[in-house]
């Protein structure tokens, strides 16, 4: 699907904000409001976009992750698959280099984390599984990295999340209707939520469809305090996701770049950096599953 700019605005739009009213998003991007909310129903239905909400992690007891690099006996493409099956992986891509696959893990604590580490190894088709364990995330385009200010959530907020986490332009009335209140009850609990920083709505776009089609994976070994170099690595342009983490790196992250040059240009940024020992880098290739909707969700 080919986009203008006009689409492009309405897209960086909606990854700030997703549940702009289409009155806001129309001024924003100069057209009227049947107009904006056409190409907002284009964009969505084509697949290149997708507005949902994205609940903290601890809202739903997920408090372990770790990136894993996976080598395959054979083709990668079925074990791939195999892996998004699994509820705990929200993402899952095809990679170039020596591992064929990379994932990410995200589980109520290290008993179901390392369960869930086990369940790939046995997997069949899979070769080896390297784990980073991950101990904060210090960048991310989508998950929420602060801790939230409202915790005390009964079971109609977690109904309204669950119900974001399908549709995050849900109308307030519909979702009044689904959730059993009033709008106006609806309304003054979604928006506790959001500020409250529960979750956020975002578009989840696919980086091909913004010009930025080249995804870099990559690791660091450091020297001294990984904290430190993470803070600088952070402040990379191109840098969208970074972890410190456990095992063979001290860091893990993507470089979301608009050509091979500029994936260049942010890896050998990282390598002038004093403190960087070791560089690992590879190529997202396909991406297999990304979805956030994960953990405990009320039924």
């Amino acid at each position: 699907m080919e986009l203008d700019e006009t689409d492009l605005s309405i897209v960086r739009e909606l990854q700030t904000d997703g549940r702009l009213t289409y009155e806001t998003l129309a001024q924003r991007v100069g057209l009227s409001r049947p107009a904006t909310r056409m190409r907002v129903q284009r964009l969505q239905e084509s697949g290149a976009v997708r507005v949902v909400a994205i609940v903290h992690p601890a809202v739903r007891s997920l408090s372990a992750s770790a990136h894993l690099s996976i080598s395959t006996e054979g083709a990668a493409a079925e074990v791939a698959r195999a892996i998004a099956a699994l509820p705990q992986a929200p993402f899952v891509t095809l990679t170039s280099g020596r591992w064929a696959i990379m994932t990410e893990l995200r589980t109520a604590g290290f008993g179901e984390l390392e369960r869930a580490i086990e369940r790939i190894r046995a997997t069949p088709g899979v070769r080896t599984v390297d784990p980073l364990v991950a101990t904060r995330h210090v960048k991310d385009p989508y998950l929420l990295t602060e801790e939230p200010t409202v915790t005390a959530l009964d079971a109609v907020d977690q109904r309204i999340l669950a119900e974001l986490e399908d549709d995050g332009r849900l109308p307030f009335a519909e979702l009044a209707q689904r959730v059993g209140l009033s709008a106006g009850a609806t309304r003054s609990r979604t928006l506790r939520l959001l500020d409250g920083g529960v979750a956020k709505v975002v578009a989840l776009v696919r980086p091909d469809v913004l010009g930025m089609g080249f995804l870099c994976g990559f690791s660091l070994r450091v020297a001294g305090e990984a904290s430190a170099v993470a803070a600088q690595v952070e402040r990379l342009t191109r840098v969208t996701f970074l972890s410190t983490c456990l095992g063979r790196a001290e860091l893990v992250g993507t470089i979301t770049a608009e050509s091979i040059g500029a994936v260049r240009a942010a890896l050998e940024e990282m390598r002038a950096l004093p403190a960087v020992r070791e560089v690992e880098s590879w190529f997202h290739l396909e991406l297999v599953k990304e979805r956030y909707d994960i953990g405990p969700r009320p039924a």
